[in-house]
């Protein structure tokens, strides 16, 4: 199946780049599986959010290739998502004062109608039930 492309988050990045004992062979597994069903994105949230383990630009550059994750934009819309999703999270008792680093990941992903890789699923399910979610069971 071709898909628009693959949002992969950080924590399925991070698995692999820091060899985690328990995750890295499953996030390898379905990052190649994911590539062969069409493009794999990252944004400039994932970007930051792998950056944290790197001194340079130019070592994240090296280990995250623009030829192998595409650089996306998180479209204005998205954001408004976002926004939207953090409003019920705290209606719902969420205790941060501004929207989570998966609002921005997750919205992306449902308003360019990208799947989304992660070993993390759980608030993507509750508040993007639409994205095709590829994350262990």
């Amino acid at each position: 199946m071709d898909s628009k492309g693959t949002l992969v988050d950080s924590n399925v990045l991070l698995d692999i780049i820091l060899e985690d004992v328990r995750w890295c062979s499953w996030s390898q597994e379905m990052l190649r599986n994911a590539a062969d069903e069409g493009p794999l994105l990252i944004n400039p949230v994932i970007y930051a959010e792998v950056s944290a383990s790197y001194k340079t630009i130019e070592e994240i550059e090296n280990r995250l290739p623009a030829d192998d994750f595409l650089r996306s934009q998180i479209p204005w819309e998205a954001a408004f998502l976002a926004g939207k999703c953090f409003i019920r999270y705290r209606r719902a008792g969420g205790t941060r004062r501004s929207p989570l680093p998966d609002f921005f990941i997750g919205a992306h992903a449902a308003v360019e109608g990208l799947q989304l890789l992660t070993r993390d699923a759980a608030r993507y399910r509750t508040y993007f039930p639409g994205i095709r979610i590829i994350a262990p069971s």
